[in-house]
């Protein structure tokens, strides 16, 4: 893969999670979630802080993608 992906709340919801969850995850995590909002998040964001969701979450997008 030469490029990762940008994780977006579009995949966070698509994914099943949701936004309020989302929000407390991020909080948990020291992530600024509006930064999120705006411009999404590689995935190597998410995989860095080896959380279960965040992985099944990345693995979601990177299966969207392909």
């Amino acid at each position: 893969m030469t490029a990762d992906v940008i994780i977006t709340i579009d995949h966070v919801r698509a994914a099943g999670y949701c936004v309020a969850g989302a929000r407390a995850w991020f909080a948990r995590h020291g992530l600024d979630f509006r930064a999120f909002l705006a411009h999404g998040l590689p995935a190597a964001v998410f995989l860095a802080t080896g959380d279960a969701q965040a992985l099944r979450l990345v693995a979601y997008a990177r299966a969207e993608v392909r």
